[in-house]
Protein backbone atom coordinates (compact mmCIF):
# COMPACT_ATOMS: atom_id res chain seq x y z
CA UNK A 1 0.00 0.00 0.00
CA UNK A 2 0.94 3.71 -0.58
CA UNK A 3 2.67 4.91 2.74
CA UNK A 4 1.16 8.07 1.77
CA UNK A 5 -2.35 6.68 1.58
CA UNK A 6 -1.55 5.09 5.18
CA UNK A 7 -0.32 8.10 6.24
CA UNK A 8 -3.28 10.31 5.31
CA UNK A 9 -5.66 7.83 6.32
CA UNK A 10 -4.01 6.97 9.65
CA UNK A 11 -6.74 6.44 11.87
CA UNK A 12 -8.30 3.95 9.33
CA UNK A 13 -5.72 1.55 8.99
CA UNK A 14 -4.54 1.48 12.66
CA UNK A 15 -7.88 0.21 13.39
CA UNK A 16 -7.78 -3.46 14.82
CA UNK A 17 -11.10 -5.62 15.69
CA UNK A 18 -9.60 -5.29 19.38
CA UNK A 19 -9.87 -1.75 19.75
CA UNK A 20 -11.92 -0.17 21.92
CA UNK A 21 -13.86 3.06 21.88
CA UNK A 22 -17.05 4.31 19.40
CA UNK A 23 -16.61 5.96 16.55
CA UNK A 24 -18.53 7.99 13.75
CA UNK A 25 -17.82 7.21 10.04
CA UNK A 26 -18.86 9.28 7.16
CA UNK A 27 -19.15 7.04 4.01
CA UNK A 28 -19.50 8.59 0.05
CA UNK A 29 -17.47 10.68 -1.88
CA UNK A 30 -15.44 13.70 -1.47
CA UNK A 31 -18.86 15.87 0.27
CA UNK A 32 -18.81 13.23 2.77
CA UNK A 33 -14.80 14.05 4.10
CA UNK A 34 -16.22 17.38 4.15
CA UNK A 35 -19.12 16.89 6.01
CA UNK A 36 -16.94 14.45 8.23
CA UNK A 37 -14.26 17.51 9.11
CA UNK A 38 -17.48 19.77 9.99
CA UNK A 39 -19.55 16.92 12.76
CA UNK A 40 -15.98 16.69 13.71
CA UNK A 41 -15.26 20.50 14.91
CA UNK A 42 -18.48 20.00 16.69
CA UNK A 43 -18.37 20.04 20.86
CA UNK A 44 -21.54 18.16 20.82
CA UNK A 45 -20.87 14.79 18.66
CA UNK A 46 -20.19 12.27 21.47
CA UNK A 47 -17.88 10.12 19.47
CA UNK A 48 -14.72 10.83 17.16
CA UNK A 49 -14.86 10.27 13.48
CA UNK A 50 -12.48 8.48 11.73
CA UNK A 51 -11.71 9.72 8.66
CA UNK A 52 -11.45 7.17 5.59
CA UNK A 53 -11.29 6.73 1.84
CA UNK A 54 -13.92 8.18 -0.15
CA UNK A 55 -15.78 4.96 -2.11
CA UNK A 56 -14.94 5.48 -5.05
CA UNK A 57 -11.50 4.76 -3.84
CA UNK A 58 -11.85 1.84 -1.46
CA UNK A 59 -10.11 -1.54 -2.93
CA UNK A 60 -10.56 -5.12 -1.22
CA UNK A 61 -7.91 -4.80 0.45
CA UNK A 62 -9.37 -1.95 2.37
CA UNK A 63 -12.63 -4.41 3.65
CA UNK A 64 -10.69 -5.84 6.84
CA UNK A 65 -9.72 -2.34 8.11
CA UNK A 66 -13.38 -0.68 7.21
CA UNK A 67 -15.24 -4.03 8.72
CA UNK A 68 -12.86 -3.12 12.15
CA UNK A 69 -13.94 -0.01 12.15
CA UNK A 70 -18.08 -0.64 11.79
CA UNK A 71 -17.60 -3.04 15.07
CA UNK A 72 -17.12 0.24 16.87
CA UNK A 73 -19.12 2.15 14.64
CA UNK A 74 -22.49 4.41 16.81
CA UNK A 75 -22.74 6.34 14.04
CA UNK A 76 -22.89 6.08 10.50
CA UNK A 77 -23.40 9.10 8.43
CA UNK A 78 -23.49 8.02 4.55
CA UNK A 79 -24.60 9.34 0.92
CA UNK A 80 -26.67 6.62 -0.56
CA UNK A 81 -24.04 3.99 -1.66
CA UNK A 82 -25.56 1.45 -4.15
CA UNK A 83 -25.26 -2.68 -3.09
CA UNK A 84 -21.90 -4.11 -4.40
CA UNK A 85 -20.42 -0.16 -5.45
CA UNK A 86 -17.36 -1.45 -8.13
CA UNK A 87 -17.83 -4.99 -7.42
CA UNK A 88 -17.38 -4.78 -3.58
CA UNK A 89 -19.84 -4.42 -0.45
CA UNK A 90 -19.64 -0.93 -0.03
CA UNK A 91 -23.66 -0.16 -0.55
CA UNK A 92 -25.01 1.92 2.46
CA UNK A 93 -26.98 -1.00 3.08
CA UNK A 94 -24.49 -3.40 3.34
CA UNK A 95 -22.18 -1.75 5.51
CA UNK A 96 -25.61 -1.00 7.69
CA UNK A 97 -26.08 -4.47 8.21
CA UNK A 98 -21.89 -4.58 10.11
CA UNK A 99 -23.42 -2.35 12.63
CA UNK A 100 -23.96 -2.87 16.29
CA UNK A 101 -27.23 -3.07 17.16
CA UNK A 102 -26.94 0.18 19.25
CA UNK A 103 -25.57 2.46 16.27
CA UNK A 104 -27.61 5.26 14.06
CA UNK A 105 -27.67 5.75 10.55
CA UNK A 106 -28.56 8.87 8.71
CA UNK A 107 -28.30 9.07 5.02
CA UNK A 108 -27.19 12.31 3.63
CA UNK A 109 -27.52 13.42 -0.21
CA UNK A 110 -25.24 13.83 -2.82
CA UNK A 111 -25.44 17.11 -3.39
CA UNK A 112 -25.34 18.72 -6.88
CA UNK A 113 -26.41 22.35 -7.91
CA UNK A 114 -26.96 23.77 -11.25
CA UNK A 115 -28.08 27.51 -10.54
CA UNK A 116 -24.85 29.01 -10.41
CA UNK A 117 -23.30 26.76 -13.25
CA UNK A 118 -25.75 26.48 -15.38
CA UNK A 119 -23.67 24.96 -18.29
CA UNK A 120 -21.67 22.97 -16.39
CA UNK A 121 -21.95 18.97 -16.76
CA UNK A 122 -20.67 15.49 -15.55
CA UNK A 123 -20.01 12.90 -18.40
CA UNK A 124 -19.64 9.39 -18.01
CA UNK A 125 -18.97 6.54 -20.64
CA UNK A 126 -19.16 3.05 -20.09
CA UNK A 127 -15.91 2.31 -21.51
CA UNK A 128 -14.13 3.96 -19.18
CA UNK A 129 -16.29 6.04 -16.48
CA UNK A 130 -13.78 7.77 -14.63
CA UNK A 131 -11.85 9.12 -17.47
CA UNK A 132 -12.99 13.06 -17.37
CA UNK A 133 -11.86 15.32 -20.24
CA UNK A 134 -7.92 17.81 -19.70
CA UNK A 135 -7.76 20.91 -17.26
CA UNK A 136 -11.02 20.25 -15.27
CA UNK A 137 -13.01 17.06 -15.28
CA UNK A 138 -16.40 18.95 -16.39
CA UNK A 139 -17.89 19.79 -19.52
CA UNK A 140 -19.29 22.53 -20.66
CA UNK A 141 -23.07 22.04 -22.63
CA UNK A 142 -21.44 24.61 -24.89
CA UNK A 143 -18.28 23.20 -25.88
CA UNK A 144 -19.89 19.99 -25.94
CA UNK A 145 -22.86 20.84 -28.61
CA UNK A 146 -19.98 22.68 -30.71
CA UNK A 147 -18.41 19.01 -30.66
CA UNK A 148 -21.32 17.88 -32.68
CA UNK A 149 -21.10 20.12 -34.99
CA UNK A 150 -24.46 21.95 -33.53
CA UNK A 151 -24.10 25.84 -34.64
CA UNK A 152 -23.62 28.45 -31.69
CA UNK A 153 -26.78 30.16 -29.92
CA UNK A 154 -27.99 32.98 -31.55
CA UNK A 155 -28.55 34.62 -28.01
CA UNK A 156 -28.17 33.70 -24.74
CA UNK A 157 -30.51 32.27 -22.35
CA UNK A 158 -33.06 34.40 -20.55
CA UNK A 159 -32.63 35.49 -16.85
CA UNK A 160 -35.83 33.30 -16.21
CA UNK A 161 -33.88 30.43 -18.19
CA UNK A 162 -31.40 30.33 -15.98
CA UNK A 163 -33.50 29.84 -13.03
CA UNK A 164 -35.55 27.61 -14.15
CA UNK A 165 -32.48 25.25 -14.74
CA UNK A 166 -31.46 25.92 -11.40
CA UNK A 167 -34.53 25.24 -10.34
CA UNK A 168 -34.97 21.97 -11.62
CA UNK A 169 -31.30 21.37 -10.03
CA UNK A 170 -32.95 21.96 -7.17
CA UNK A 171 -36.19 19.92 -7.73
CA UNK A 172 -34.04 16.75 -8.62
CA UNK A 173 -32.10 16.90 -5.80
CA UNK A 174 -34.98 17.49 -3.46
CA UNK A 175 -36.31 14.19 -5.11
CA UNK A 176 -33.78 12.31 -4.44
CA UNK A 177 -33.64 13.17 -0.80
CA UNK A 178 -37.06 12.22 -0.37
CA UNK A 179 -36.42 8.75 -1.77
CA UNK A 180 -33.25 7.89 0.06
CA UNK A 181 -32.78 10.19 2.63
CA UNK A 182 -32.78 10.71 6.05
CA UNK A 183 -31.85 14.36 5.87
CA UNK A 184 -31.59 17.09 3.00
CA UNK A 185 -30.61 20.25 1.59
CA UNK A 186 -32.06 21.04 -1.26
CA UNK A 187 -34.64 23.84 0.33
CA UNK A 188 -31.96 25.69 1.18
CA UNK A 189 -29.55 25.97 -1.66
CA UNK A 190 -30.44 28.96 -3.38
CA UNK A 191 -30.94 31.01 -0.17
CA UNK A 192 -26.76 30.72 0.01
CA UNK A 193 -26.30 32.57 -3.30
CA UNK A 194 -23.06 32.65 -4.38
CA UNK A 195 -21.96 30.60 -1.67
CA UNK A 196 -24.03 27.64 -2.44
CA UNK A 197 -20.85 25.73 -4.54
CA UNK A 198 -17.50 25.88 -6.17
CA UNK A 199 -18.43 23.62 -8.91
CA UNK A 200 -21.35 21.90 -9.79
CA UNK A 201 -20.95 19.12 -7.28
CA UNK A 202 -18.45 20.63 -4.93
CA UNK A 203 -20.76 22.69 -2.68
CA UNK A 204 -19.52 25.66 -0.57
CA UNK A 205 -19.18 25.81 3.25
CA UNK A 206 -22.41 27.15 3.94
CA UNK A 207 -24.19 24.06 1.91
CA UNK A 208 -21.43 21.52 3.85
CA UNK A 209 -22.37 23.40 7.43
CA UNK A 210 -25.86 23.37 6.54
CA UNK A 211 -26.35 19.68 5.74
CA UNK A 212 -24.06 18.94 9.04
CA UNK A 213 -26.49 20.75 11.18
CA UNK A 214 -29.23 18.82 9.97
CA UNK A 215 -27.59 15.21 10.94
CA UNK A 216 -27.36 17.18 14.45
CA UNK A 217 -30.66 17.97 14.42
CA UNK A 218 -31.65 13.80 13.18
CA UNK A 219 -29.67 12.31 16.23
CA UNK A 220 -31.26 14.85 18.24
CA UNK A 221 -27.93 16.53 19.01
CA UNK A 222 -27.42 20.43 19.29
CA UNK A 223 -27.07 21.90 15.96
CA UNK A 224 -23.78 23.77 16.83
CA UNK A 225 -21.69 22.35 13.65
CA UNK A 226 -19.61 25.28 12.80
CA UNK A 227 -17.27 26.66 10.02
CA UNK A 228 -13.95 25.04 10.24
CA UNK A 229 -12.54 28.21 9.09
CA UNK A 230 -10.91 26.83 5.65
CA UNK A 231 -12.49 26.74 2.24
CA UNK A 232 -13.36 22.51 2.30
CA UNK A 233 -14.21 22.06 -1.13
CA UNK A 234 -12.75 24.40 -3.14
CA UNK A 235 -9.79 23.39 -4.84
CA UNK A 236 -11.64 23.68 -8.09
CA UNK A 237 -13.95 26.88 -8.68
CA UNK A 238 -15.67 27.08 -12.16
CA UNK A 239 -16.31 30.57 -13.22
CA UNK A 240 -19.10 32.77 -12.56
CA UNK A 241 -20.62 34.30 -15.45
CA UNK A 242 -22.01 37.92 -15.98
CA UNK A 243 -25.24 36.41 -17.46
CA UNK A 244 -25.47 34.24 -14.36
CA UNK A 245 -24.98 37.04 -12.28
CA UNK A 246 -27.32 39.28 -13.80
CA UNK A 247 -29.91 37.03 -13.91
CA UNK A 248 -30.14 36.20 -10.13
CA UNK A 249 -29.33 39.78 -9.09
CA UNK A 250 -25.74 38.94 -7.45
CA UNK A 251 -23.77 42.15 -5.79
CA UNK A 252 -20.77 40.88 -6.81
CA UNK A 253 -18.01 40.31 -10.17
CA UNK A 254 -18.38 37.80 -12.26
CA UNK A 255 -15.26 35.40 -12.39
CA UNK A 256 -14.23 34.58 -16.00
CA UNK A 257 -11.75 31.96 -15.69
CA UNK A 258 -11.39 29.05 -13.80
CA UNK A 259 -9.21 28.29 -10.73
CA UNK A 260 -7.53 24.98 -10.14
CA UNK A 261 -5.54 24.88 -6.89
CA UNK A 262 -5.64 28.46 -6.35
CA UNK A 263 -4.19 29.05 -10.10
CA UNK A 264 -6.76 30.94 -12.63
CA UNK A 265 -7.00 28.60 -15.75
CA UNK A 266 -8.43 30.56 -18.65
CA UNK A 267 -12.16 29.45 -19.67
CA UNK A 268 -10.75 29.83 -23.68
CA UNK A 269 -8.24 27.44 -23.27
CA UNK A 270 -10.13 25.11 -21.28
CA UNK A 271 -12.76 25.13 -23.89
CA UNK A 272 -10.08 24.59 -26.82
CA UNK A 273 -8.29 21.78 -25.30
CA UNK A 274 -11.75 19.82 -24.58
CA UNK A 275 -12.68 20.30 -28.12
CA UNK A 276 -9.86 18.79 -29.13
CA UNK A 277 -10.10 16.19 -26.47
CA UNK A 278 -13.79 15.36 -28.31
CA UNK A 279 -12.05 14.75 -31.42
CA UNK A 280 -10.24 11.51 -30.47
CA UNK A 281 -13.41 10.56 -27.64
CA UNK A 282 -16.35 11.19 -29.75
CA UNK A 283 -18.14 9.10 -27.24
CA UNK A 284 -18.42 11.08 -24.45
CA UNK A 285 -19.79 13.86 -27.01
CA UNK A 286 -22.92 11.19 -27.81
CA UNK A 287 -22.93 10.39 -24.10
CA UNK A 288 -23.34 13.91 -23.11
CA UNK A 289 -26.01 14.62 -25.86
CA UNK A 290 -27.74 11.91 -24.28
CA UNK A 291 -27.46 12.62 -20.77
CA UNK A 292 -28.29 16.03 -20.98
CA UNK A 293 -30.53 16.46 -23.89
CA UNK A 294 -33.03 18.34 -21.67
CA UNK A 295 -30.72 20.57 -20.17
CA UNK A 296 -29.01 21.44 -23.36
CA UNK A 297 -32.82 21.95 -25.11
CA UNK A 298 -34.16 24.60 -22.54
CA UNK A 299 -30.92 26.21 -23.05
CA UNK A 300 -31.24 26.92 -26.77
CA UNK A 301 -28.09 24.89 -27.64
Amino acid sequence: MDAGRRAHYGDFYAAAPGDRGPVALVHGNCQAESLRVVLAGSPGLPMRTVRMPPVHELEATDLPHLHALLTRCELLVSQPVRPDYRDLPLGTAQLAELLPRSARVVRVPVVRYLGLHPWSAIVRHPSDPALAPPLVAYHDLRTLTAAAGRPAPTAPPTPEVLHEVGAASVAELARREQAFCDVGVSDLLEGFGVGAAHTINHPGNDVVVALARRVQQALGLPADAADPGRTLLGEVRAPLEQAVVDARGFDVAARPHWSVRGEPVRDDDVRRTQLDWYRSHPGWVAAGLERHAERIDRLGL
